[in-house]
């Protein structure tokens, strides 16, 4: 049973500022790990990258899960035009805040490593050992990263 709310509750709020810190250490991470070229093997930083990414899809799924069942309702006050962006901001962020980590998880598959969090348990392989879709995934990767970061930009400068 979902109930509209005026306002972003304790726990929205939360989530908002776990995704901030975990995106802010993943691009950190993402910055000071080894270049990825064929033959790399997984080191701490590219495993860090790697259970950061699937902590982020697990925190973003609650997320999302957590939005659906606790609405917001929109401010009035803003002009349509306002209203819209924010809505298409916010929507193209949660898909690239889900999309990106699984290319990522799809080019690692690709590349034979173990995608798991933290070590804690293995995560099936996306795609193939060797399989140019997995390739391209890390190519297309890079890409929604760049995409996310004009998003949060445009997103620090709405707020």
């Amino acid at each position: 049973m979902a109930f509209s709310n005026p306002r972003y509750g304790l726990v929205a709020k939360a989530l908002h500022w776990i995704v901030v810190l975990l995106i802010a250490a993943q691009f950190t991470v993402g910055f000071v790990m080894p270049e990825i070229h064929r033959g790399v093997e997984v080191e701490f930083w590219i495993g860090l990258h790697l259970s950061l990414g699937v902590l982020i899809i697990l925190v973003i799924a609650f997320r999302v899960v957590w939005r659906v069942l606790h609405p917001v309702l929109a401010l009035t006050t803003l002009p349509k035009w306002q209203q819209q962006a924010s809505h298409a901001t916010h929507g193209m962020l949660y898909l690239l805040l889900i999309v990106a980590p699984l290319l990522g998880w799809a080019n690692a598959s690709s590349r034979g490593w173990d995608v798991g969090l933290f070590g804690l348990f293995p995560l099936p392989r996306l795609t193939a050992e060797g399989s140019a879709i997995g390739g391209a995934a890390g190519d297309v990767h890079i890409v929604a990263v760049y995409a996310m970061l004009a998003l949060i930009g445009l997103h620090m400068l709405a707020a």
